[in-house]
């Protein structure tokens, strides 16, 4: 109780002021607000992409469009300051002077940096009650329901809410455009910016995915004029292979005409096309993010995000519950839980400690095996009987191992590698994706359930509940880090193994088509509301991309240099048949002599002697060189791509500096002023109010209501 009046006290002391000087005391002070101007709506709207002014220069209908009601108003804006108040736009009127979500991060710094016991201790924020139990949850409240009243009422006249269920949570807008600003506007910029990455993202896979059809259509095409292909299949019982294992276990001779129809998968997925598909999808990932760059450098203006710098990490709740002292930060001058060299030191070392621990204990392990075998060894082969059965016991673990070997697929399949790797791709791409969708539509339902059902115990049937107490009955909004973690390992499969599935494109753009309406729908109707966050970009996921792109390329290179059967056809037309006949028998080597107990066939390209040929030799050089090629002519490609394309187009520039002048004229200040972009503020809520509800283990509440961004802060009763 003490905890609660503290921050209640500390709120309360900021009511009177918020929407004039929270902002500078307790927000993060580059937010940027309307200012007055007569060029303030000069801008055109940002949401327009290629894709819509194409079709229109086509004047063929855009069936992708929308009109979206209570579109955010674009104006100039420039960071907020309290002495120049009256320059802004609504600033007559405080109350929806800031933006909801400029609010929410304004309550939400109130009770984050407002003490509640001893700093010594750091017993600072809401954040660290939530940790210690003594709350359960805060959150923002949601604009009412997401359900459209039974009564029809205009467009206009539905809360937000409503309005991003209608128009971008339903399964009936899967092929309509994104409604991003009114994202930002409800969620914040750092949930619009990972929607407009992955709407741009699935976007790009339209083409990718084209070109792979093509791909896959051409090998379906020409398969029937395959040489490779029909000699196998023709070869009947000319070509006796060896067995896949020892003969004394069971495995017995095989005609390579069996495998006629691994043969024909193998060409769809390895074929002539399989290079020029991996050389595009290289320049298409590089593409791709160059062009995210100039996207997301638009949207970081638009939403006044450009120059925006991420606000001081507060400390962990159990990093300030452990830390033994508290120091000051030398940057801001506050005294944060520190924790000594020394005591950090001690903690690194027990941790070491326990790992080398672990570490020497299977080393041990591993030794006593060791020890074990040679200490049994002796005296076995000092045995009669031993030595006279020497070879039987040798016959019977060379087939134990030989069979632990082929359980393990050490060896490549009939089909080759190049067919394994793109069946493993299709399980990933197709059965891994549908089951994880799969998940994403069950388990909130089921946590929603379980969720409402313990709410449901603590509070009376016939009472209606509270807003808040409909939001608790939300599942916790867990962030961005899984979404961006299946769309990241998404791109790395169909950018690394692409020469291998050329299919990997459409089954990912198909799975985002999905993935894009799922998340919507979680966003806006199965999760409690996250307080806004800015954000300017994706943050360190870019570079994971990018680092991405480049394995991608080296990747490629070495799967057509090493798996594919690309080189060694290309090779072999050169040097013994244009129209490749004779092929399947050149790629067979001979079984030595002795070996095995009749002549077979392996593919290997090696002597009657088992020792490799002149042309294994060759074909090694060759792939080697085809490596670095590949390599420097896609990076240098690459490069090219990044120094021609800039990163903020050249419009975007010029718009930044007259906002720039503007800002200055506007205020007049000679100081420089750094500006944002466009941004919808001044406009009036339609709910009315901004909730933000903290709540505790009790389910039978008393809710104290302050004005200060009208925040919600429920007690149990006991405790009032």
């Amino acid at each position: 109780m003490n905890a609660m009046n503290s921050i209640l006290s500390k709120a309360k002391t900021e009511k009177n002021g918020l929407a004039g000087i929270a902002l500078d005391s307790y927000g993060s002070t580059d937010d940027s607000v309307a200012f007055v101007h007569k060029d303030s709506l000069a801008h055109p709207n940002p949401s327009e992409n290629w894709s819509a002014k194409l079709l229109e220069s086509l004047h063929i209908p855009n069936m992708m469009d929308q009109e979206v009601p209570n579109k955010p108003l674009d104006y100039y804006t420039c960071v907020f300051k309290k002495s120049k108040l009256d320059k802004f736009l609504g600033s007559e009127n405080r109350d929806t002077f800031f933006s909801n979500t400029q609010r929410h991060r304004i309550v939400y710094e109130i009770l984050a940096t407002t003490p509640y016991g001893k700093r010594k201790r750091a017993e600072i924020g809401i954040d660290r009650l939530i940790d210690e139990g003594a709350f359960q949850a805060a959150y923002p409240l949601h604009d009412g329901s997401w359900k459209k009243p039974s009564h029809s009422l205009p467009a206009e006249q539905l809360n937000r809410r409503q309005v991003l269920y209608d128009y971008w949570a339903r399964w009936g807008c899967w092929y309509k455009y994104q409604p991003l600003d009114h994202i930002r506007e409800y969620f914040g910029e750092k949930i619009g910016i990972y929607f407009a990455w992955l709407g741009l993202y699935t976007a790009w896979l339209l083409p990718a995915s084209i070109v792979g059809l093509m791909v896959f259509l051409y090998g379906v095409l020409s398969i029937s004029t395959n040489t490779p292909a029909r000699e196998v299949c023709n070869s009947g019982g000319d070509f006796v292979m060896c067995p896949l294992c020892d003969e004394n276990i069971g495995c017995a001779y095989w005609n390579l005409s069996d495998t006629c129809t691994q043969a024909k998968i193998s060409y769809l997925f390895d074929n002539e096309g399989t290079v020029f598909f991996s050389v595009f999808m290289s320049l298409w990932a590089v593409t791709f993010l160059e062009y995210w760059k100039r996207k997301n450098a638009s949207l970081a203006h638009h939403w006044d995000v450009m120059d925006f710098e991420e606000e001081e990490e507060r400390p962990r709740p159990q990093f300030a519950a452990m830390a033994p002292s508290m120091e000051k930060n030398p940057v801001t001058g506050i005294k944060e839980p520190h924790f000594p060299d020394e005591d950090r030191f001690k903690r690194m070392m027990a941790g070491a400690v326990i790992i080398i621990f672990m570490m020497v204990m299977v080393l041990i392990f591993v030794l006593g095996v060791i020890m074990y075998r040679v200490l049994i060894s002796i005296p076995l082969f000092q045995s009669v009987m031993f030595r006279a059965q020497a070879s039987n016991i040798a016959n019977m673990s060379g087939a134990c191992v030989n069979l632990i070997l082929i359980m393990a697929s050490g060896i490549c399949g009939q089909g080759g590698c190049l067919v394994e790797l793109a069946q493993q791709l299709a399980v990933i791409m197709i059965g891994k994706q549908v089951i994880n969708n799969a998940q994403e539509i069950i388990v909130p339902k089921i946590k929603n359930y379980l969720q409402r059902r313990e709410v449901a115990k603590g509070m009376e049937k016939s009472t209606e509940p509270a807003r808040w107490e409909e939001d608790y009955q939300l599942i916790e909004n867990e962030g961005l880090f899984e979404e961006y973690l299946e769309m990241v390992i998404q791109f790395g499969f169909i950018t690394i193994f692409v020469a291998a599935f050329p299919l990997a494109p459409l089954f990912a753009l198909l799975n985002n088509w999905v993935e894009i309406r799922l998340d919507a729908h979680k966003f806006v109707c199965e999760v409690r509301r996250s307080v806004s966050e800015r954000a300017q970009d994706i943050g360190v996921w870019f570079n994971i991309l990018d680092a991405l792109v480049q394995l991608a390329v080296i990747s490629n290179a070495f799967i057509i240099a090493v798996t594919s059967e690309f080189l060694p056809r290309l090779l072999y037309k050169y040097e013994k048949n244009w129209n490749l006949d004779g092929y399947v028998n050149f790629t067979l080597a001979y079984s030595p002599p002795g070996s095995m107990s009749q002549e077979c066939r392996y593919k290997e390209f090696r002597d009657r002697d088992g020792s490799f040929s002149l042309f294994y030799w060759r074909l090694l050089a060759i792939r080697l060189g085809f490596v670095i090629l590949f390599e420097h002519v896609v990076f240098f490609i690459s490069r090219l791509i990044d120094i021609m394309v800039p990163d903020i187009p050249e419009s975007l520039e010029i718009k930044i500096k007259r906002e720039r002048y503007l800002a200055k004229q506007a205020l007049q200040d000679q100081e420089h002023i750094m500006v944002g972009g466009l941004a919808g503020v001044g406009e009036e809520d339609e709910g009315g109010d901004d909730d933000y509800a903290v709540t505790t283990q009790g389910r039978k509440a008393a809710t104290t209501r302050m004005d200060a961004g009208n925040v919600y802060l429920s007690v149990p009763t006991a405790d009032v």
